[in-house]
């Protein structure tokens, strides 16, 4: 579901807290806007990478921008360099990359093949796909590789901006797009805030789980996971975060009992993967002892979205700050 009236004109419910039954929510549809439609990236490009390494980029026509999040490759069209772009990974689903090959295979592991097929003349990547060995094999075949801070949150959105700007010759339009993205945030963060009870006692407590039901995961995001940053964004409290619960790590039961959580939000696949809200409260029984659980409140986002820290982060934010208090606003 998805919702059209503006943000700053939605009244929210009298309590947060009063609504029952599931939620899918998605970002409304929005087109890549460049900063430039004529990018002339200023090469070669030297920078030092998140790990310390030197870097020197000296051809920009093909381009692999590779994360768990789809966040590189939506920035580098952003940037302009769309066009550019040979591959993606499977997070990235926005419409206009949808026609690039898939370079991930299980999920969110690099395929040393596949990525080698595509003769990429510089790879943007992170820490959060694997395995490593493959980054490192790219490297011998002299492909240069950046790799950017793994980090995600809303706070850290416009220095990857900045860095994939600086990493693709075109500094300015990545300090162009940190500034965009920053006031996007900002102002959405505001209405948020008018629309979040201003007290605390009713302010939802959530968690965001991680689940594959086809492969027994089942992790809960804390501190530093990034699901900790759109949490406390939305105005909602980190139930995880608040007792210490730090990165992502397997699901405890008791632990999850302890939060008494009142809404989860995860990924849409994460939920299809264990046969909806009724396969997840049979796989995690300890989830019918919490207030979300006792009220089937749950909050799903496509896994292509809910994580993509950067361009799209406001987009993020407006939708669910929609599910969380303005439900009924949602169609």
């Amino acid at each position: 579901m998805v919702g059209t009236q503006p943000l700053a004109e939605l009244d929210p419910i009298a309590d947060p807290l009063s609504w029952t039954g599931e939620i899918t929510v998605g970002t409304a549809e929005r087109a890549v806007d460049p900063i430039t439609a004529s990018p002339a990236p200023d090469l070669p490009a030297t920078v030092t990478d998140a790990q310390g390494t030197e870097v020197t980029v000296t051809d920009t026509s093909r381009i692999l921008a590779l994360d768990l999040y789809g966040s590189l490759s939506r920035i580098v069209f952003e940037l302009g360099l769309g066009e550019n772009v040979v591959g993606r990974d499977v997070s990235s689903g926005f419409p206009e990359i949808a026609d690039r090959p898939v370079v991930t295979s299980n999920g969110h592991e690099l395929t040393g093949e596949a990525i080698l097929d595509l003769a990429p003349t510089v790879i943007l990547t992170d820490t959060t796909l694997g395995p490593w060995d493959v980054v490192l094999q790219m490297r011998e075949a002299g492909i240069p590789v950046v790799v950017l801070d793994s980090q995600r949150s809303l706070e850290t959105s416009d220095d990857l901006a900045r860095a994939t700007g600086e990493a693709l010759g075109l500094p300015a339009e990545g300090e162009a797009l940190a500034e965009r993205t920053s006031a996007a945030v900002e102002t959405t963060l505001e209405h948020v805030a008018s629309l979040a009870p201003t007290d605390p006692a009713l302010r939802p407590r959530v968690v965001f789980l991680y689940v594959r039901g086809q492969s027994g995961v089942y992790y809960l995001f804390g501190d530093e996971s990034g699901a900790d940053s759109l949490i406390e964004g939305l105005g909602a409290v980190d139930a995880a975060g608040e007792v210490g619960w730090t990165g992502m790590r397997p699901l405890n039961d008791e632990g999850l009992v302890a939060m008494r959580p009142d809404l989860v939000l995860l990924m849409t696949g994460g939920l299809e993967s264990v046969g909806g809200v009724d396969g997840l409260l049979e796989q995690v029984p300890a989830l019918a002892q919490t207030p979300a659980g006792e009220n089937r409140r749950f909050v799903a986002m496509d896994d292509t979205e809910i994580l993509s820290f950067g361009p799209a982060s406001a987009d993020v934010l407006d939708a669910l700050a929609r599910a969380f208090y303005a439900p009924e606003s949602l169609s």
